[in-house]
């Protein structure tokens, strides 16, 4: 594809086919995606489809070694099989006498294990190469091959050109002496043009006629038509010297040679701005150390199984997502969350493929392996998001699909009022070719995309994951954010906040140690804060007897043959244990939202203990931040309303909706939502997902349930509330990189094609080269256009993230 027109010839195409829906594709991304009905086409029917247009899809080719044929049907079954039975294979050939199978396939599609799990499930046996290319690996393999031969052809074209250019300034200058004046020069000005003409130039012939096959025309039309104006007019007075005095051949070999410079540069500038899925590509460890049979093997990633236990020394990479059965190290996560900070591990604790083990030596169980680890997810949930289509770029869609026709008119109308007016036949057509070379239409295709795919890559690298361009757009709309208290503010478990002894002879440690010994029985919330607390003290458990539980309101036991009961203040007033003295205490942490349970010791209180859900470090922070961005903030939650105005006062929130059950989210939401107030939620829970669905945008903490992130769509790989400011300042910025590029995309054509037409002809205080704009500082204009608009994308990655 060289222009935004060739995206859409590929829809058009794609449109046509039985059943085909949803068709996108992406001219910055160079991908297509589609839904369609399995069983009225296929997938070999789409890239038929697709290369009967004009283009191509780039695939991949694999040699299987092959195992279990007795005879030729073997292998025509194989074959069969190959071609038939597997989405994404487009060609297989079975050789029986070598054992072996040649596909060629679509790498995002399928790839050897699936070709092998089929083979094997046929009755034979297979096995893929190590160490096979992914999708990314051939798109890179095929976009280096196509920067390599524009490269070539730029270098050819400029071997030919610059000689010529000298030649013609030089003779048009008068700096050289009669013998430049022959007409022979002609001739040797033919033949430095024709091989910068048609190699050169050929890729704007072949996509011009693909181009007007599809009934359309793309930027190849405009500069196919321009360069050939200038060369066969110039070709015309060679043969014809009545036609005219003078060539012009060096302008159209220097609008092609300018031209392949600047599609280059936009070549390498557009790939620079995918290169987030690179990086993350190149974080997955090519092989792992995995025990079998109680000896230690290096085999690659792709071969490792659920279940297998893998050795991972310090500085080593985690292939695959798993559990610590073995260690304590210090794991460094900042290229998935885009924290700073390694994260204390032990065992029992999952870790996730691609990260790095700063310390100790880890024994981890596989639990995730190939497409289903989360380094996997993240990389298909980027590659998908960039590839798709911002709500904005639909404006300059419109305008693509009519800009060549009309700068074809407008050329043809240039052309003729200048030689009626004029009378005079050349300087019309050269102001026609400066009309049709100077159109940028690639300018228009690029602003969007790039812009939103360096944006997307940026967030990647900061643990913001955006699911598509849309996300994206409307984030930075957002004037209302809602926040789930449980698990998004806070930590989402009860943790002990205040021990407070009571009598004389009693301190923290004995205090904290009697009731996590006796809580050690129990199952509610508020005994497993105790008992986590003691846990971390590393303090001694005693011996406990006689337990029992009532409810939710207590419970009691024996230590040492003393009672000990632990519950509620108004469970304990019941059983007559006096209060009094501290009842003042009572209130005043219940005043702060935390639950209070009383200590007893032979009917004698040893103290208070207080539990809440602990408000995460960096909420606090965040919530500040995005008070000072202008947003308005409201906190939901199924506390009473009491405790939830407590906990809204301290993180400076006024809006608070308390007392919210699940199934009242939802509700909730959508009654926030007006008109021209677009409303963000932030959860991480189950029962957050229809709440997330219901938000113009729902941001799900990335340490929350796949349901909440499946519903979401943006996502938090941090696990943290920091990560919304810093999603909404990125939109934000991404969103005025997409504006200052469609500004400069439609101020370009808009100021420069009527330049060229001739427009400032008219004032002679304008310098001379603007009243009669010459083709090749068209041509220059042009390749610089889109090169400037990629590369103002790429100054996203660049941006300092709060």
């Amino acid at each position: 594809m060289t222009c935004a027109n060739c995206a859409a010839n590929i829809e058009r195409a794609l449109n046509k086919l039985d059943s085909a829906a949803d068709v996108n594709v992406n001219f910055a991304a160079e991908t297509a995606a589609l839904s369609f009905e399995d069983d009225k086409i296929s997938i070999n029917d789409i890239v038929r489809q697709i290369e009967k247009a004009g283009y191509g899809v780039v695939t991949q080719k694999t040699e299987l070694l092959l195992s279990g044929m007795t005879c030729a049907n073997c292998a025509a079954t194989i074959e069969r099989i190959l071609n038939t039975k597997i989405p994404g294979v487009t060609h297989a050939d079975v050789n029986f006498a070598v054992e072996r199978a040649v596909v060629e396939y679509l790498p995002d599609i399928t790839g050897p294990d699936q070709m092998v799990s089929v083979i094997e499930k046929a009755g034979y046996g297979a096995v893929a190469p190590d160490g096979a290319d992914s999708s990314e690996d051939s798109a890179d393999a095929a976009r280096d091959a196509e920067i390599k031969d524009q490269m070539q052809k730029f270098f050819i074209g400029l071997i030919f050109t610059l000689p010529l250019f000298v030649l013609s300034m030089s003779r048009d200058m008068g700096l050289f002496g009669g013998w430049a004046l022959h007409p022979a020069m002609n001739w040797v000005f033919l033949m430095l043009a024709t091989p910068v003409q048609f190699y050169t130039g050929w890729d704007y012939y072949v996509g011009a006629f693909k181009s007007l096959r599809n009934r359309s025309a793309n930027m190849d039309v405009l500069v196919a038509m321009g360069s050939s104006a200038a060369y066969f007019y110039s070709l015309a007075v060679l043969v014809i010297p009545a036609a005219g005095g003078h060539v012009y051949f060096e302008t159209s070999a220097v609008i092609i040679t300018l031209i392949k410079l600047g599609k280059v540069l936009e070549t390498r500038a557009k790939r620079k701005t995918g290169s987030a899925i690179r990086t993350l590509i190149n974080l997955r460890p090519e092989t792992a150390s995995v025990l079998k049979e109680g000896e230690e093997k290096e085999i690659p990633v792709s071969r490792v199984a659920v279940d297998d236990i893998i050795i991972v020394r310090p500085g080593g990479q985690i292939p695959v997502d798993g559990v610590i059965t073995d260690g304590h190290s210090f794991v460094d996560e900042a290229m998935f969350s885009g924290e700073p900070f390694p994260v204390d591990k032990k065992e029992g604790d999952a870790v996730t493929g691609g990260t790095i083990n700063r310390e100790g030596v880890l024994t981890v169980r596989a639990t995730r392996v190939g497409q289903d680890t989360a380094l996997a997810r993240v990389i298909k949930l980027v590659s998908d998001a960039q590839g798709s289509k911002a709500p904005i770029q639909a404006v300059a869609d419109r305008v693509a699909a009519v800009f060549v026709p009309a700068v074809l008119a407008v050329a043809l109308i240039t052309f003729c009022i200048w030689w009626v007016a004029g009378g005079d036949f050349v300087p019309a057509m050269v102001r026609l070719v400066a009309v049709l070379v100077i159109a940028c239409p690639c300018a228009l295709g690029l602003a969007t995309p790039t812009a939103m795919m360096a944006g997307m890559g940026k967030g990647a690298e900061q643990g913001i994951l955006f699911k598509n361009s849309e996300s994206l757009e409307i984030a930075s709309q957002l004037r209302t954010i809602v926040l789930d208290k449980t698990g998004t503010i806070t930590f989402g478990k009860p943790m002990v906040h205040d021990i407070l002894p009571v009598l004389p002879d009693c301190d923290e440690k004995e205090l904290l140690q009697v009731a996590a010994s006796v809580e050690s029985k129990s199952e509610h919330p508020v005994g497993k804060a105790i008992v986590s607390e003691a846990a971390g003290r590393n303090l001694e458990f005693l011996a406990v007897e006689n337990f029992i539980s009532h409810g939710g309101s207590g419970v009691e036991a024996e230590i040492n043959r003393e009672a000990i009961k632990i519950g509620r203040p108004d469970w304990l007033k019941t059983l007559e244990i006096d209060l009094t003295d501290v009842q003042d205490r009572i209130e005043a942490i219940r005043q702060k939202a935390r639950t209070v349970v009383g200590v007893v010791r032979e009917n004698r209180l040893l103290g208070l203990i207080s539990v809440t859900d602990t408000v995460k470090p960096d909420s606090k922070s965040a919530i500040r931040e995005l008070l000072n961005q202008g947003l308005n903030l409201v906190m939901m939650t199924g506390d009473n309303n009491t405790a939830a105005r407590v906990i809204g006062r301290e993180l400076g929130i006024d809006q608070v909706m308390a007392d919210v059950l699940p199934d009242q989210k939802a509700a909730k939401v959508s009654g926030l939502k007006q008109p021209h107030i677009k409303v963000g939620m932030v959860g991480d829970g189950i029962n957050d997902a229809p709440a997330l669905a219901s938000a113009d945008i729902g941001f799900a903490i990335g340490s929350g349930t796949d349901v909440a992130i499946e519903s979401a769509d943006v996502i938090l790989a941090s696990g943290s509330l920091a990560g919304i400011p810093r999603a909404l300042q990125l939109s934000r910025a991404t969103m005025r990189t997409v504006r200052q590029n469609l500004f400069w995309a439609f101020g370009y054509n808009i100021v420069l094609i009527p330049v060229a037409a001739g427009i400032l002809y008219p004032f002679d205080g304008v310098p001379q080269f603007l009243q009669q704009l010459h083709p090749m500082l068209a041509a220059f204009a042009m390749s610089m256009s889109s090169v400037s608009v990629v590369t103002n994308s790429l100054l996203l990655y660049r941006l300092k993230i709060l």
